[in-house]
């Protein structure tokens, strides 16, 4: 049943401020609703796109209560819990109600720079407590540590984790991961400009940034590939090569928010350290749309 609801294409949503910083939930309903009528499969909420770690605990929950009940079991949500301190992530997991919350999104512990046991250990205790599967995120260009192939297939064998995002770039990596992963493990994409050729390889879908921009030309091109039709998916993929390079540019989610406000569907706000992006890249983005 998980396999099945991790299928597809899920969008890292971003979190809408107001122009006092305030998280805008009117424009997060939007969002939302916006997602789900262009084809979205999932929602993942609190990830890295969602500067997550700019939002204190009782904003977070209000996110999630916010999200499951505007879904209304319409799609999965995926909800972002991680961090490096195990012993805080195990404490919040326990705490949270997990109804109507399909997985968790977990990312790599970053900072502390754990050897690949302690990654192994990590992701273990988590999993243990967990009463949701659990997707492994490996995201090196902003951990700062590499969840390896072996690590990963090693976690692969835990009854309660199902998946990795793997945002690692690595081709290689990917596809020893591919190669000799269990059946029921799936690999899903965390880098949009790679998801066509991974996909070809076998992952099962992604988890997107540009989904937020062309929702409805991402799941296309995600279920052209599930159906195996990698021509047509093809030329979808290189359609939004340019927008995806774009949104990337200057700082992630500051060019996807830039999207979405030139789409009048949220304010172009950020909390800090996260600014805007430079002008030449607002306009670049700009003639893209």
């Amino acid at each position: 049943m998980i396999k099945q609801k991790l299928t597809g294409t899920g969008v890292a949503t971003v979190t809408p401020f107001k122009d006092d910083k305030t998280v805008d939930f009117d424009a997060y309903s939007k969002l939302i609703e916006y997602y789900i009528n262009n084809g979205v499969n999932y929602i993942v909420v609190l990830g890295t796109t969602g500067e997550s770690a700019t939002l204190n605990n009782q904003e977070k929950n209000d996110l999630i209560d916010f999200t499951i009940s505007k879904v209304d079991s319409r799609i999965p949500v995926v909800v972002g819990y991680g961090g490096n301190d195990t012993n805080s992530v195990i404490e919040q997991i326990k705490n949270r109600n997990f109804k109507g919350i399909d997985a968790i999104l977990s990312v790599c512990p970053y900072y502390n720079k754990p050897n690949q046991r302690g990654i192994i250990e990590h992701y273990k205790a988590i999993a243990d407590i967990s009463s949701v599967p659990v997707i492994i995120y490996n995201v090196p260009g902003r951990t700062g540590v590499n969840i390896s192939a072996e690590t990963t297939l090693e976690l692969a064998k835990h009854k309660n984790i199902v998946a990795v995002k793997e945002a690692s770039g690595n081709l290689a990596q990917i596809m020893k991961i591919l190669q000799h992963k269990p059946d029921d493990f799936m690999l899903i994409s965390g880098d949009d400009a790679l998801t066509y050729p991974m996909m070809t390889m076998g992952a099962s879908g992604v988890i997107s940034v540009v989904g937020m921009a062309e929702p409805k030309k991402m799941s296309d091109m995600v279920r052209l590939c599930l159906e195996g039709k990698y021509d047509e998916a093809k030329k979808l993929h290189f359609e939004l090569l340019d927008i995806t390079e774009a949104i990337f540019q200057d700082g992630s989610p500051a060019g996807i928010k830039a999207v979405l406000s030139l789409k009048n569907l949220i304010k172009y706000n950020l909390r800090l350290p996260l600014v805007k992006v430079n002008d030449k890249t607002f306009e670049f983005i700009k003639s893209l749309l």
